[in-house]
């Protein structure tokens, strides 16, 4: 007969075997409760790491790259569900309608979702329309100066904090915000630095000021209430950065010259 020690032994393990299955079932009921990842991404031309693309394909960035990579370790298909910025994602996290994003972190969306590593620190600045007379944060924060900034945003939120007598408006789309910096109708647009550096060489005359007002942070996030699913995509974050998979993510996406930077 099997001595006590190894009757409880052989108990344990049993139930480890059977509670593993369900473990993973219950992760999968909670991060992909319909059946697909729903990755939500936000579609411009800015790229970065936070902004994705449409390809003739279907869509492109790292969050893209990311997601997919997330699904296939799951098991489940993937599903992107787009919006127009990140604001719209974080309105959308009460209701359900996406599984995972990654997005800018801050204190008012800690309030709406659970935010795993940081994966990019970027700096926000401006850029100003061509032929400005704009050299710097005094000569901008003037009365009668327009502002513009993606809409319910981590960067207008901070530009709103930074500047204390030009006038910030929220735009719902970057493309809209371009249209009017390119006809001078806003003197200045806030983003983070790489991009409007990227956005400068597009638009011959404008300038982006140098000092900087806002240091941005990424993060993947879950909706409020899904600890096993922040559990799970923490250790996946952990993973992809120690293993290559978020330097991949980068690189596809036109950034081989952007560093991994964490907190």
């Amino acid at each position: 007969m099997p001595t006590p020690f190894r009757s409880v032994l052989a108990g344990l393990v049993l139930a480890a075997a059977v509670a593993m299955p369900a473990l993973a079932d219950g992760l999968k009921d909670e991060i992909a409760p319909t059946g697909k990842l729903r990755v939500a991404i936000a579609i411009s031309p800015a790229g970065g790491a936070f902004w994705s693309t449409r390809t003739d394909a279907g869509y492109a960035g790292v969050p893209v790259d990311l997601g997919k990579e997330m699904a296939a370790q799951l098991g489940v298909p993937v599903e992107y569900v787009v919006h127009q910025n990140s604001g719209e994602i974080t309105d959308a996290a009460s209701n359900r309608t996406w599984d995972v994003t990654w997005l800018p972190k801050d204190p008012e969306r800690e309030t709406k979702m659970l935010f795993g590593p940081i994966y990019e620190v970027a700096d926000a600045t401006y850029i100003v329309k061509p032929g400005s007379s704009i050299t710097s944060f005094a000569t901008l924060d003037q009365p009668g100066i327009k502002v513009a900034a993606v809409n319910a945003t981590t960067t207008m939120r901070g530009a709103i904090a930074h500047l204390k007598q030009a006038k910030v408006t929220g735009y719902q789309t970057y493309d809209e915000i371009v249209g009017l910096l390119k006809s001078g109708e806003i003197d200045a647009f806030a983003l983070s630095r790489d991009q409007l550096n990227k956005m400068a060489q597009k638009i011959p005359g404008t300038k982006v000021l140098d000092e900087t007002f806002k240091k941005t942070v990424t993060a993947v996030a879950v909706p409020l209430g899904h600890s096993r699913a922040l559990a799970f995509v923490t250790k996946f974050m952990t993973e992809a950065t120690a293993n290559g998979t978020l330097r991949k993510a980068y690189d596809n996406n036109g950034l081989k010259d952007a560093p991994i930077r964490t907190e």
